[in-house]
Order: C-alpha cells, then structure tokens, then sequence
C-alpha cells in the first residue's frame, strides 16, 4: 500500500509530529511510505505542482500530519489543501486520516477541519490519532501510535469510514446594501475591523466592513490584511519565546501590538473559504504567536462579520467564541450575510458600543475555563523558556492550582468522614444543604450594588 504523509509542520523533517509517523512507519516496513513536506515547502509546491501531484496520485491512504496552531492547522496546510482542490486530481474513494501532536488545546476544531475537507474531496476519512507532543517518549503513547496504525488498516480491510456530514444547503448571500452615511462620533474608544477580502466575491464583505464603520458610534478604523506584506506563516520556531520577537522582518509583530491590538474593540471579517477563514487570515491568526500564550487583548470586546453560509459550519462557530473565551474577551457578537446582515450589523455594533462603555465581562463557560487551564499547566512547566507568558500569567493570577487550596481540601477531608459516619450523617440532616447555602444566604442579605 502507498502511503502519503502531508508534513504540515513548517520545521520539515524536524517534526514533533512526524516522529509518531516514522515511528509507525519502522513497525509496519510492508508499505511504502512518502513525505511531502508541504509545511516547509509550500512556495515551491505552488510554483512547481508537478513535485507533488504525482506522489498524491499514487496515493492509497493521505495522512494529514501536523502540530495543531490556533485552533487549526497551520496556515501553510491550509494553502496545500487548496491546491489539493484545485489540482484536478480526482481524490474520491482515496482513504484519509490525520495524526496531530498538541497539548489538546482545542485538538476537536483541527480534527473537524481536516475532515470536513476530506469530506469535500468524497475521500474515505478514518478518525484520527491526537497525541500530546510527548507521549511517543512514553511506553503507552508508542502503544497508542501502532494501535492507531492498526486500526486505520483494520477499517481500510473491512472498507470501513466516517459518515459523511450532512450536505450543505444551498447559500444565496444577502447583500447589506449601501451604507449609510457616517455616524457621528459620539462613543469612546476606537475601533479596528481586521479583515480579508481575498476570498470575498462581488465586494459582499467589502460591504459589510463598510457599513459596520460607518454606523459605529466612535473612531473605526478598516485593516485589510491582503495589503500586509506577509513574509510567510509562523514556523513555529519558538524564538519569540523569550523577548516576544519574530524571527520575521517584515515587521509584523510590532504593527500588531502598536497598531492592531492597542484598539478598544476588534472585529474581524473574512469570507468563509475550506470550511476556515482561509489561507491568509490563517496566516495573521498563527503570526500573533509572537505574542507566546499571552491573552494581550484581555477584556475588550470582539466580534465577526462572515461573509458564507456560517449556519453549516458548526465547528467555525464553535472556533469563534473558543477564541474569544480563551482571550479573555467578551463575544459582542457575530454578523453574517444570510438573512439580515443589515439588522445584525447594527444589532453587533450597538453591542460593541454597550460592552466597550460598560466594560462587560460576563464570566467564562467551559471553552475559556477549560483551555486556559491547559496552558496554565504549560507555562508553569515552561517558565524557564516562556518569560514573558509565565510573568504574564503569574500577574493576572491565572495559576490557580487547586493544590493550593489547602483549607479547602482539609475542610473536604472532615466532611467527608462526618458523612461516612451514619450516626453524625442521620444526625446533620439537611444541615449540610444549609451549611453550603449560608455564604449565599450572606450575599442575598446585602443591598444589590454596582462597582464604579
């Protein structure tokens, strides 16, 4: 059997995520294996298709091998399966799989990314293996690795695969129609709409962007991202670790925090492209890693205009407000062009205008809690490496390891024997009930106040 693996990783050969590849690879030597380092080499693969096309021709079974970035793949992958799409090569039929390395940091967005696509080009896609980035050091992670393998070619026998998603609905977009003219200025603060018109067909996010600025209630301001002069997507490097410098000189760390992130509020737009916001929004997105695991923009709002048919994209929308919970900023709202963009225009920017001069903060649900606590762990165990991330999170008190809680587990300790005793646990009746209620009954009994 001939095997592809897709390198999504920009260090090539020097792939984490690789190494559980060639790992498979030495325990199962009767197939053949390729790599393509797309990650590394994606100019030339665009410049040159034909270093590629005919590895993927022969292919039996595409893995898609990489390190999760922001969410997803890396924006260089991202490029690569566009030019699997517009190649010509009929890829119906061909199985697919996926192995990634991360700290399972949002592992289920990337994995659905991936799928979705393989699901666009009628591929055979078998569930994938996500591993944290040093398991394959461990006895049970290489165990886990060749199961993996095994399972992959126990479906292929049997031809076994994942039901495909439900088919989209047809999408007519709804244009927002002219813009009025500008507001006054009548609000505080500034704010900037990052956008990506790459991908936008007859000016229809050019539109929204516009409209948006124009009835914002204060200074706005429209960044498109297509005029910076990338000099290519993150590489993940880890040089920035240290003293927050890319490796890069095209200047774009110091333009995102001297310009981008001093604003009040964010939006940012982008035309829905491979069920992602496509390759170069993908590439600002994984370039703000200059900024290490720091949420920079803590408290201030953000918000979205989609230009696409957001209502069959699931995953997307789930990606939004995890970025947004992650950070550490409020959702003021997302605003597409499939019914009423005009009405959910206005609604989104009277809610940046609320959020920005009340400074709401609605506390997080699990998509912030529970990430943030990944990377919590990470950075203590990294501080060494990640100065500025460890001062960071140290300052705004994000290392709330409940190991500290000591009085809290002592409490627990003697609660819990009261209550394996039946005599005192008859005896506390519902005093337990009542006892956890007294802090609240504390808080109801004093006047309702709001913070200046």
């Amino acid at each position: 059997m001939n095997i592809v693996i897709l390198n999504g990783s920009p260090a090539g050969k020097d792939s984490i995520t690789l190494c559980t590849m060639l790992y498979i690879e030495k325990h199962f030597p009767e197939h053949s294996y390729e790599i393509l380092n797309v990650g590394q080499q994606i100019k030339k693969m665009e410049k040159d298709p034909d270093s590629w096309m005919p590895v993927l021709r022969s292919a039996d079974l595409i893995v898609f091998c990489y390190p999760i970035y922001t969410f997803l793949a890396p924006s260089q992958l991202h490029r690569f399966i566009e030019l699997m799409k517009e190649c010509g090569i009929d890829f119906s039929g061909r199985y697919a799989t996926q192995v990634t390395t991360s700290k399972h940091f949002y592992d289920i967005t990337a994995h659905r990314y991936i799928s979705d696509n393989c699901a666009d080009m009628k591929m055979k896609y078998i569930r994938g293996l996500s591993a944290d980035m040093e398991d394959l050091l461990r006895e049970q992670g290489q165990k886990e690795a060749l199961d993996f393998f095994r399972y992959v070619l126990w479906n292929m026998e049997k031809g076994f695969s994942e039901p495909d998603p439900a088919p989209a609905g047809a999408f007519t977009p709804v244009p927002v129609g002219s813009a009025p003219e500008k507001a006054g200025i009548t609000a505080p603060g500034k704010i900037i709409i990052v956008a990506d018109y790459s991908h936008s067909e007859d000016h229809l996010l050019e539109d929204m962007c516009g409209y948006l600025k124009n009835i914002l209630p204060c200074e706005a301001e429209i960044i498109n991202i297509e005029d910076f002069p990338f000099a290519g997507g993150c590489l993940g490097c880890f040089r920035c670790a240290s003293d927050g410098k890319c490796v890069y000189k095209d200047g774009f760390d110091s333009y995102l925090r001297e310009h981008i992130q001093t604003a009040d509020g964010l939006v940012y737009a982008y035309t829905i492209k491979d069920h992602s916001m496509g390759y170069r929004f993908k590439i600002f997105d994984d370039r703000q890693f200059c900024n290490g695991h720091r949420t920079v923009t803590m408290g201030r709002p953000v918000a979205y205009l989609v230009d696409g048919p957001l209502d069959s994209e699931e995953n997307l929308r789930v990606l939004m407000e995890s970025r947004a919970q992650v950070g550490g900023n409020t959702l003021a709202g997302i605003a597409t062009n499939q019914r009423d963009p005009a009405g959910e225009i206005r609604q989104l920017a009277e809610t940046l205008r609320y959020d920005i001069s009340e400074d709401y903060q609605p506390p997080k649900n699990f998509y912030g809690v529970g990430g943030l606590k990944i990377f919590r762990d990470l950075i203590w165990q990294m501080q060494g490496l990640m100065r500025e991330d460890h001062r960071f999170y140290k300052k705004h008190g994000f290392y709330d390891f409940p190991q500290k809680r000591r009085g809290t587990m002592m409490a627990m300790y003697l609660v819990g024997g009261m209550m394996r005793s039946k005599k005192l646990s008859r005896k506390l009746g519902n005093r337990m009930s009542e006892g956890m209620m007294m802090p609240y009954s504390k808080v109801l009994g004093k006047k309702a106040g709001r913070k200046k």
